[in-house]
């Protein structure tokens, strides 16, 4: 089994979560891959250079000065932070981003009907399994970054939560794998206000309901939506749960089937 990890911005901003996240990832046997995505250290380096942050939707628009803001945090500082962690807890661990080994192609994505600027979404079919099967075999811990790269020398900013699906699909032709989600709540909740509110599991079927519902909302629904996507593409299993709970058995959180 390959399980594949993902972390979001607020465990990734937070030094105590992400301490605890990593020395228990750092304790979990056999294959594993991390992903990261990028917290609020971007802001803070685009306001000390005087760079703009603009947000569309809750959502970073990635223009050219950004975008080197965000390759430089992502892909440098918050993934070689989180791989020089990990070789002090004894994990050794390889730091990558899409362009590394060819590992993740995107297509920018279109300007309308909003334009983000250097936002690209991945490829599965283009995922490099070779480069990612031959790092595993060799005994490495590989970290994702979420910038990939068009293909055509140009990087691109992308969801860490669709990073993390397009590794998950790519890896499910050679291994059983797991896909966890993993952020500040225990996993999907029917009430936001209670942490015990835990919705155990979701189907497609049921994902409809509760937005219809307005139960979940907001960024919930693409995290839901790329889970679906990567049971129905081949991935054995898809887990939404708190980062403070991987080492629990079935990590208490909400399970994505069909």
């Amino acid at each position: 089994m390959l399980k594949i990890f993902k972390i979001g911005g607020n465990v990734v901003d937070n030094p105590e979560k992400l301490d605890k996240f990593l020395t228990d990832f750092s304790t979990i046997e056999g294959k594993k891959i991390l992903v990261h995505g990028g917290g609020k250290i971007a802001t803070t380096v685009s306001k000390a250079l005087g760079i703009e942050t603009t947000m569309i939707n809750g959502r970073r628009v990635t223009d050219a000065e950004t975008l080197k803001v965000v390759t430089m945090v992502y892909a440098g500082l918050i993934n070689k932070t989180i791989v020089s962690k990990l070789q002090r807890l004894g994990t050794n661990a390889i730091g990558l981003c899409g362009a590394d080994g060819k590992l993740i192609v995107s297509k920018k994505r279109p300007a309308e009907p909003v334009d983000y600027g250097f936002v690209g979404d991945p490829d599965p079919e283009k995922f490099g399994t070779d480069t990612a099967q031959r790092l595993i075999d060799s005994g490495f811990n590989i970290v994702v970054a979420p910038i990939t790269y068009s293909g055509e020398g140009e990087l691109l900013n992308t969801n860490a939560d669709t990073v993390a699906q397009t590794i998950a699909l790519g890896m499910s032709k050679i291994y059983d794998t797991e896909l966890v989600y993993c952020f500040e709540k225990s996993g999907v909740l029917r009430n936001v206000e209670d942490d015990s509110s835990v919705i155990r599991s979701i189907t497609p079927e049921y994902f409809e309901r509760l937005k219809e519902e307005g139960v979940v909302a907001d960024g919930m629904l693409p995290k839901i939506e790329n889970a679906i996507r990567a049971v129905r593409g081949g991935v054995k299993s898809v887990i939404i749960c708190s980062s403070d709970c991987i080492k629990q058995d079935g990590y208490g959180g909400t399970v994505i089937s069909e």
